[in-house]
C-alpha cells in the first residue's frame, strides 16, 4: 500500500479546531492565539476576528454573517458588516467551557459545552446541548450528553453528535420548529465508560469522537483525540477506515473540503492541553486526499 500523502497548509500555530471549508477557503479557529482565521487552499492566513476568552466553533447564517464560539465566557459571537456583537449569551446553561457546534441551513446552531472543568482538573460530569435560534434565544434542547462535541447535519436532517467521553455517536431528526426527537446511539465504539476523574475515563476511552465530518456516503470521518488518528465511522460504529496523525502529533478536528469536497484536513497538535500548548506554536494544518467528498454540514 501506497504510503499516505500529507500537505502543509498551514504552520504556526497554537492549537486550531473548528475547521469548515466555505466561500473557497479554509477556516479555523485558534484556540491560544485568540485567533479566528481564513486560510487560502495554496496557503497564506488572514485573521477575520480576535477572541480574547478563545474561539471555537465556526458557522455561518443564512445572510452571510459568521458564528464564533467564545469559550471561556459561553457566547456566541457574530460577525457582520465588520462589527462584532453577542449573538446569545450561553452562560446560564452551561458547566464548563461552550465548544463546537453546527449551524443548519435555517441559521439554527447547536453547542455543546464541556460539561465541567476539564483543564482545571474538575469531576467529569454530562452535560447538555443548546439550541440558538437566528434572533439568539437559548433552548436547552438534549440532557445527559457525555462531552457534546463535534456534530453534523445529515441532508436529511438528521443531527449526529460526537460524545467525546462516551465513545459514541448520538444521533436526533430535527423537527420543523428546531426541536430534536427520536434519540439513538448512532455508533456505539464502545461502552460507556464509567468513574469520577478524568484519569479514571482515559483508560476506557476507545476512541474520542472530536471534531469531524460527513461524507456522501454518509460516513462520518472524525479526530479520535486521545490516539494521534481520524477514523472513518459508518453508522453502528464500524470503522471502515483510519488514517494516522503525521508523526508525533495527534489530531484534534478534521474537515471536508476544497474544490472537489476530497481534501481532508487535519487540525493537528502535539496534545491538547492549554498549558502545553498555549505558550508554543507547534500546531499545524495538514491537508490529504480522499476518495468520497464532503456532504451536509458544517
Amino acid at each position: 500500500m501506497a504510503e499516505r500523502q500529507f500537505r502543509t497548509v498551514l504552520e504556526g500555530g497554537s492549537y486550531f479546531e473548528g475547521p469548515r471549508w466555505h466561500d473557497g477557503a479554509w477556516w479555523a479557529s485558534d484556540f491560544y492565539r485568540h485567533t479566528v482565521s481564513r486560510v487560502e487552499p495554496g496557503g497564506g492566513e488572514t485573521v477575520v476576528l480576535e477572541v480574547e476568552n478563545q474561539p471555537s466553533g465556526l458557522g455561518w447564517l443564512p445572510d452571510g454573517s459568521l458564528l464564533v464560539v467564545s469559550m471561556k465566557d459561553r457566547r456566541l459571537l457574530r460577525l457582520a458588516d465588520g462589527g462584532t456583537t453577542t449573538h446569545a449569551d450561553l452562560s446560564d446553561v452551561c458547566g464548563g467551557h461552550l465548544n463546537d457546534m453546527v449551524v443548519d441551513a435555517s441559521g439554527r446552531a447547536f453547542v455543546g459545552d464541556f460539561g465541567f472543568d476539564l483543564m482545571g482538573g474538575g469531576a467529569p460530569s454530562t452535560t447538555s446541548l443548546k439550541r440558538v435560534d437566528p434572533d439568539g434565544t437559548v433552548t436547552v434542547v438534549a440532557e445527559d450528553l457525555h462531552f457534546p462535541n463535534g456534530s453534523v447535519i445529515t441532508p436529511d436532517g438528521t443531527l449526529v453528535v460526537g460524545e467525546t467521553w462516551g465513545n459514541r455517536f448520538t444521533a436526533f431528526d430535527i423537527a420543523p420548529d428546531g426541536s430534536l426527537t427520536g434519540r439513538r446511539v448512532w455508533a456505539e465504539l464502545g461502552p460507556l465508560p464509567q468513574g469520577g476523574s478524568v484519569e479514571e475515563l482515559i483508560g476506557q476511552v476507545v476512541v474520542a469522537p472530536d471534531g469531524c465530518t460527513l461524507d456522501a456516503e454518509g460516513h462520518i470521518w472524525v479526530a479520535d483525540g486521545l490516539n494521534a488518528r481520524v477514523l472513518r465511522v459508518a453508522e453502528g460504529g464500524v470503522v471502515v477506515d483510519e488514517i494516522a496523525a503525521p508523526e508525533g502529533m495527534g489530531v484534534f478536528a478534521c474537515a471536508l473540503g476544497g474544490d472537489d469536497g476530497r481534501e481532508l484536513l487535519l487540525c493537528c497538535a502535539p496534545d491538547f492541553y492549554e498549558h502545553t500548548r498555549a505558550p508554543v506554536r507547534e500546531a499545524v494544518l495538514v491537508g490529504t486526499q480522499v476518495a468520497v467528498p464532503h456532504a451536509g454540514l458544517p
